[in-house]
């Protein structure tokens, strides 16, 4: 009995002492906000990290254990699944939207009657309806045409919209393809688009994977200052990743910023944004102290620990 007790004991001892399995974190492969997730992964590599494409989704479905997305996602998905949690914010991103002159517009009034590109129930759709506001306008002002980012620039150039709402590169490419008759709408004080890395309070209670979590956490943070610090050094492996050329990448750079934390006013944000969502998902909004519970600093904070 002894003996046997022993070598339980023994195993549970390896078990204890084993690295933990990779984390799998999916990931947005389009956008230049995952740039920091993509030298974290590069550096630790797939025994560490392994990425997938997509974002919230795969996490509510458990084939992740990590996902980005801005922060629209988690309270869009977070009612159907509330055990969904911020655990840091990869990137800030200074949204744009592009018109075309063409159709008369000159000022974000003249938006009013015109169609404008958004993929629906996404922060980009959320960006247009905060900037119509300080227009004084609402949606139902304008024709909202669902469409992903990446058809954007050719919609505008088929006259298919008369502007589009969008993050990067769809804002850039979309003032490519017009050209001189672009117009550009931005107002980052009304908004800037949180980017997230996401996880579940399941992950969290897993001390495995809450192990695996810090770690990955702690290489994105190490990324991310190398990605403010030397962003030409980057920009070949987020090309490569996100299929974008380098020199676009270059010209959107100035609208990101790469935090390596929780911004102070993260929960701010959630609260103001739960009231277009709330209105979207035709629910009452929740209240601060609700939306409180969706961002954990735990794991950032013993990420980041001396």
């Amino acid at each position: 009995m002894a003996r046997l007790c022993g070598s339980l004991l023994a195993i549970a001892a390896l078990a204890l002492a084993a690295p933990p399995s990779p984390l799998r974190v999916a990931v947005n492969m389009t956008t230049v906000e995952s740039a920091p997730v993509f030298l974290a992964a590069e550096r630790v590599g797939e025994k560490a990290i392994t990425l997938a494409g997509g974002g919230i989704p795969l996490l509510v479905n458990r084939t992740a254990d990590a996902a980005t997305n801005s922060e629209t996602q988690i309270l869009l998905r977070s009612i159907e699944s509330p055990d969904l949690r911020i655990v840091m914010t990869v990137a800030e991103c200074e949204y744009r939207i592009v018109a075309r002159r063409s159709a008369g517009i000159r000022r974000l009034a003249d938006l009013r009657g015109k169609k404008v590109g958004a993929p629906a129930n996404t922060s980009a759709e959320y960006y247009l309806a905060r900037m119509l506001r300080t227009a004084k306008l609402d949606e139902p002002d304008v024709t909202v045409v669902a469409m992903p980012v990446a058809d954007m620039a050719a919609a505008m150039k088929r006259g298919d919209v008369d502007a589009v709402s969008g993050w990067e590169p769809g804002a850039q490419d979309s003032i490519a393809a017009l050209g001189a008759d672009a117009i550009v709408f931005q107002q980052p004080r009304v908004y800037r688009e949180l980017f997230n890395l996401n996880t579940t309070a399941a992950v969290l209670a897993d001390p495995v994977k809450r192990r695996a979590l810090v770690d990955a956490v702690r290489a994105i943070v190490a990324a991310s200052r190398d990605v403010t610090a030397r962003p030409d050094e980057v920009r070949p492996l987020l090309s490569s990743r996100i299929s974008v050329p380098q020199p676009t990448i270059a010209a959107v750079w100035r609208h990101f910023r790469f935090p390596t934390t929780l911004p102070r006013d993260t929960v701010d944000v959630l609260v103001e944004e739960e009231q277009w969502v709330a209105a979207k998902q035709k629910r009452a909004p929740r209240g601060r102290a609700q939306l409180q519970m969706l961002v954990d600093d735990g794991v950032l904070r013993e990420a980041t620990k001396k």
